[in-house]
C-alpha cells in the first residue's frame, strides 16, 4: 500500500443538514464498493457538525476515476442543501490530496468505530526527515500496536503530512498515543515539526466517529 495515493476530504454540515449529510455519506458506502474498484478502502467520518471522507486509491487513475465516480456525482448534486459552502467552496476547497508513505494492513476493518486524522508541517529544512520517520513507522505500528486496526503516513506536498489511523474503541487509540511511534514522534517533534509536539502534534488531532466503510 505504501505506493497507493489517498485523500481527505473534511466538510462542514450546512445549518441543520448534519443528521441528512451523515446519512447520506453512510449510504454512500456500497455504491462505492460496487462503481470503484481502484478505490481500496473508503471511509465517512463524522466530528460534531463536520462531515469528512478519507479514502486509499491503488494508483493515480483511481483516484481520478473516484472524483468522477458515481458517489462525487451525487455529492456534487447535493452539496448546495448539505455542505456549508456548497459544492466549491465546501467539498473542493477542502480536498487534500497525498501520497502513502507507509502504512499497517488493515485488520478486523468492520470493528473500527473511530478514526484519528493529524497533520502535520515539517519544521524547516526538516521535511525529509520527518518522511523518514514517518515511513519507518509503519512496520512497527504493524508489529506492536494490535488494537490499531489501521494506519497510514501520508505526505501531502513538500513539507505537510498527515497520519490517519482507525482504532475498534477508544482503549485503541488510547494504547496508540501511548505507545512507540507517539513516543518517537514526541522524542523528535522539537526539531522535526514545525511547533513541536503540543502545538505542532496534539493541536492538530482530529477524532472522528466512522459512519461507513468500504
Amino acid at each position: 500500500m505504501n505506493d497507493h495515493t489517498a485523500s481527505f476530504i473534511e466538510m462542514p454540515a450546512a445549518s441543520g443538514q448534519t443528521d441528512a449529510f451523515a446519512e447520506f455519506l453512510a449510504g454512500a458506502a456500497p455504491l462505492v464498493a460496487e462503481t470503484e474498484p481502484g478505490t481500496k478502502l473508503w471511509f465517512a467520518l463524522q466530528a460534531g457538525d463536520s462531515l469528512a471522507i478519507f479514502d486509499v486509491f491503488e494508483d493515480e487513475a483511481a483516484r481520478n476515476a473516484h472524483f468522477s465516480g458515481a458517489v462525487a456525482g451525487a455529492l456534487n448534486g447535493n452539496a448546495d442543501t448539505l455542505v456549508d459552502g456548497g459544492w466549491d467552496a465546501g467539498v473542493v476547497a477542502n480536498i487534500n490530496n497525498s501520497d502513502v508513505l507507509s502504512a499497517k494492513a488493515p485488520v478486523d476493518l468492520y470493528s473500527a468505530t473511530t478514526a484519528t486524522y493529524i497533520r502535520l508541517e515539517a519544521a524547516p529544512g526538516q521535511a525529509d526527515n520527518l518522511a523518514a520517520l514517518l515511513t519507518a513507522a509503519g512496520p512497527i505500528v504493524a508489529d506492536t500496536e494490535p488494537k490499531t486496526l489501521f494506519w497510514a503516513a501520508l505526505q501531502i506536498d513538500e513539507n505537510n503530512f498527515a497520519i490517519f489511523d482507525i482504532f475498534a474503541d477508544n482503549s485503541g487509540r488510547e494504547a496508540h498515543f501511548a505507545g512507540q511511534v507517539a513516543g518517537l514522534l514526541n522524542e523528535k517533534a522539537s526539531v522535526l515539526v514545525e511547533d513541536g509536539w503540543d502545538d505542532g502534534v496534539v493541536a492538530n488531532v482530529s477524532n472522528f466517529d466512522i459512519l461507513a466503510i468500504k
